[in-house]
């Protein structure tokens, strides 16, 4: 399921309006109805919003299960990292290379919003 529309699903289900997502959340309802029409990609601070407004966890957004899902390890060539060469060569060059042919496959709007997703986290960890 799309982002904007599993957000839309799960206010429905709540029996919210998206007039009650602005007043718990501060976003106008013309912003609401973008992002649930996906003419919108959210920040992370904003999905954090509209989780806390809906009384969800952020992970419902992106997964169907009850339970959260279970955390994938990282690859090995991720997890040994040397400093400023990690991606240079050997395993951790391999797994970028690989990152790099499968992100040539998804679609361009997709790849700017795991990009966007991406900056949001690594500005978040710098604060």
């Amino acid at each position: 399921m799309i982002l904007s529309e599993r957000i839309r699903s799960i206010r429905e289900q709540k029996n919210m309006t998206q007039g009650d997502i602005e007043d718990r959340t501060g976003l106008k309802r013309s912003y609401v109805s973008r992002l649930e029409h996906g003419r919108t990609i959210p920040s992370l601070a904003t999905l954090e919003k509209f989780a806390q407004a809906l009384e969800v966890p952020l992970y419902q957004f992106f997964y169907d299960g009850e339970e959260p899902p279970k955390a994938a390890s990282l690859p090995h060539a991720v997890q040994v990292a040397d400093g400023d060469h990690w991606g240079l060569n050997g395993d951790s060059a391999r797994y970028v290379h690989r990152l790099a042919n499968l992100l040539r496959r998804i679609s361009e709007s997709d790849r700017k919003m795991l990009v966007h997703f991406a900056s949001q986290l690594v500005h978040r960890k710098k604060s």
